[in-house]
């Protein structure tokens, strides 16, 4: 009997899979199934036959279909990903399904309906590389659509795929929005963001020592006073996402850009870094560092010494050893520190308890490792900020102490200068909160915590265009933090005390679409000063039904310690102008 001769065929292949699903399911089995299920039946079917192609087969929580065109193909992954996107707007991050999408055209098997080949497993492998929401396609692909479709599209380069004998050059479509952020325009010296290294160790629980090392790295290279360097947390949006480094460069406004890996294992580490120039994304610089754990913070001080003198080839020794940072004498509590940190960026009430005792752990590991104490200190003031767990005299005294004690611990530490001007400020004592956030910029004038710090003392103090300067500065080098919200909240304040109501109102018009029980009480009395009537009744009262009737007049009520009293019988006159009929007596 003859062998049935086998066919081929050339198509574009579309695999799509649902992010964190194992998480998904454990945390609801069938609220997921039956999400996922009317994901199927509402959208991607639907979508994969408007589009003419054929959905293979499924899996628990993937699809594998073919088209006769990339174009349709890549046009039906674009509209799953958009209306996906419109369908999480009103469910909570921990419950929301997102599709990672890769889109391949090649030469496959066709065998009883199904298609295999690698044609099929480099689409499977491009799905594994995109981020949720995202789209990955092949350069086969991307030559399809390329003239053809308008998208936001990044080359990521040549990309080892598991199982793929040859290396395969991919293209990420964006379609979350990072793409549409300004491009900034490069400072006048040197500029440098450190993004986050890779984890390779598969330990997930690893996961903070790798960002502890560019933590490390970041702010070492911030001591170069000429040297511009991008905040923590700004380079940490690209943590998980394949973005070219031309698209990073744009988007933070920065000529060179660092990245690199950690791999740790037993007790030996290997780090990898390499300086590209992002203008050009031309290799500048690469190295491998492979030692002892014991040596952690020997490689740290070579990497960042390296990566200095190429930046400027003329630093002389003297500027590099202001690099480099006096690690604490014990591994275990740089670790415990580190581990702290991770917490503390997640930006969260119940990680910032975490993140408190394990500063509270490294300083019993070594109570004189200043970083343990302005760590500790510094999740106490962000924990009344924005949680309102402790209140402001627990704050005042657990947190003033544990600052000063940094400060005496290491006197060149400016994050320690910056958190006890914070703490300083927050008891009312305004010049020596001035005087300890000049001294951390004097340290660090590229700590955005230390522009932050002095921006605060200046505007609380009673300088408040100084300190809106200051504020504004922050915001240039940490462009896209998490907690850019509450520095224009800040800037907000300072304007209203230095009677620019306008000002304010328009930095608070921002603030309100993250935090309104911050700002409209603020908005409300800038308003009332303005004498637009109608508009400051409404924001009051969008104020006190946010906040609660209660909470409101107890903030209204009572002068926080650290405002001046003529700034808080500004703030109160702001208010009654708007309609408030409280409080009325002397300043408390």
């Amino acid at each position: 009997m003859a062998d049935a001769r086998v066919q081929r065929r050339l198509m574009a292949i579309l695999v799509a899979d649902v992010a964190a699903y194992s998480r998904l399911m454990s945390n609801d089995e069938e609220g997921t199934l039956a999400a996922l299920k009317a994901c199927r039946r509402e959208l991607t079917d639907p979508k994969v036959a408007e589009h003419h192609g054929r959905i293979v087969k499924t899996t628990g929580d993937g699809i594998l279909a073919e088209f006769a065109s990339a174009v349709e193909a890549v046009r039906c992954a674009v509209e799953i990903q958009r209306a996906m996107a419109e369908r999480n707007t009103a469910i909570p991050e921990d419950r929301r399904i997102e599709f990672r999408i890769g889109i391949n055209v090649g030469d496959v098997l066709i065998d009883e309906g199904d298609i295999y080949g690698d044609g099929v497993n480099i689409a499977a492998r491009l799905e594994a590389l995109a981020s949720p929401g995202a789209i990955c396609l092949s350069e086969d692909a991307y030559n399809q659509i390329k003239n053809k479709l308008t998208l936001n599209v990044s080359d990521i380069g040549e990309q080892h795929l598991k199982n793929i004998a040859r290396q395969v050059r991919v293209y990420a479509v964006w379609l979350d929005g990072l793409l549409d952020r300004p491009t900034l325009a490069l400072p006048d010296k040197p500029s440098i963001a450190v993004l986050p290294f890779q984890n390779m160790s598969g330990d997930p629980e690893q996961e903070y020592f790798a960002d502890g090392m560019v933590e490390e790295i970041t702010t070492a290279l911030s001591r170069v006073r000429w040297l511009f360097v991008i905040a923590r947390n700004s380079s940490f949006i690209y943590k998980g996402r394949a973005v070219d480094v031309k698209q990073i460069g744009r988007e933070l406004g920065v000529r060179y850009v660092l990245e690199g890996s950690v791999r740790k294992s037993g007790g030996r580490i290997r780090i990898t870094a390499q300086l590209i120039d992002a203008l050009t994304g031309a290799h500048l610089w690469a190295d491998r560092y492979d030692r002892d754990l014991a040596d952690i913070f020997a490689v740290q001080d070579e990497i960042t010494s390296s990566v200095a003198a190429i930046i400027e080839p003329a630093l002389a020794e003297a500027e590099r050893q202001r690099v480099l940072r006096k690690p604490p004498g014990s591994l275990d509590v740089w670790e415990t520190y580190q581990r702290g940190l991770w917490h503390f960026y997640k930006y969260d009430a119940d990680e910032n308890r975490v993140a408190q005792n394990l500063f509270r752990r490294a300083i019993e590991l070594d109570p004189n490792f200043a970083a343990g104490h302005h760590g500790l200190a510094f999740a106490q003031h962000l924990d009344s900020w924005l949680y309102s767990t402790p209140s402001w005299t627990e704050v005042a005294r657990s947190g003033l102490e544990e600052a000063r004690t940094a400060v005496l611990l290491d006197e060149k530490d400016s994050m320690a200068h910056a958190v006890l001007s914070f703490m300083q400020e927050r008891c009312g004592d305004w010049e020596s909160a001035i005087a300890e956030g000049r001294a951390a910029v004097s340290l660090n004038p590229n700590s955005v915590w230390s522009m932050v710090a002095m921006g605060h003392a200046l505007g609380w103090g009673g300088y408040q265009k100084e300190g809106i300067e200051y504020l504004r500065r922050a915001l240039r080098a940490s462009p896209h933090d998490p907690l850019t919200w509450l520095c224009t909240f800040w800037i907000g304040i300072f304007s209203y005390l230095s009677r620019e109501y306008a000002a304010s109102i328009e930095s608070m018009n921002k603030v309100i679409q993250v935090r309104p029980g911050f700002a409209q009480r603020w908005r409300a009395a800038a308003l009332g000063q303005l004498g637009r009537m109608a508009e400051a009744k409404e924001a009051l009262e969008l104020s006190i039904s946010i906040m609660s009737p209660e909470i409101f007049e107890r903030l209204a009520c009572q002068r926080p310690p650290w405002t001046r009293p003529e700034d808080y019988d500004h703030y109160i006159e702001g208010l009654r102008k708007a309609g408030w009929k409280g409080y009325i007596g002397p300043t408390k």
